[in-house]
């Protein structure tokens, strides 16, 4: 069993940057796939970022790709997501994932293990 933490979140203005933390524990967590995915009231839980348990393949949503930046530190077990230049539409609750497989996806039902989630503010 692996168990996900994230912590990071808060209240930013547009802009500004945040840098969400996500502590994996459990036997085999640094050799999974992790991944980001976000989900505002009333819609659907979105893929934001993914990155393969070997870290040197990293995929982004396009709404994010050059702002955001997905990295793991598998010696820590940890993975995070810098997000810069955030703007008003990135404002959700953020959850971090994991899937016993090399590679990532972009679908949550893809995905084994899930945080509880860290919410995300940008103000305008």
């Amino acid at each position: 069993q692996v168990r996900m933490v994230e912590s990071g979140g808060g209240l930013v203005q547009a802009g500004g940057s945040l840098r969400l933390s996500c502590a994996a524990s459990g036997p085999t967590s640094s050799t999974y796939a992790m991944g980001w995915f976000r989900q505002a009231p009333g819609t659907d839980r979105e893929f934001v970022a993914s990155i393969y348990w070997y870290a040197s393949s990293t995929y982004y949503t396009d709404s994010v790709k050059g702002r955001f930046t997905i990295s793991r530190d598998n010696a820590k077990n940890m993975l995070y997501l810098q997000m810069n230049n955030l703007k008003p539409e990135d404002t959700a609750v953020y959850y971090c994932a994991a899937r016993p497989y090399y590679t990532g996806s972009e679908r949550p039902d893809e995905y084994d293990y899930w945080g509880q989630g860290t919410q995300v503010t940008v103000s305008s």
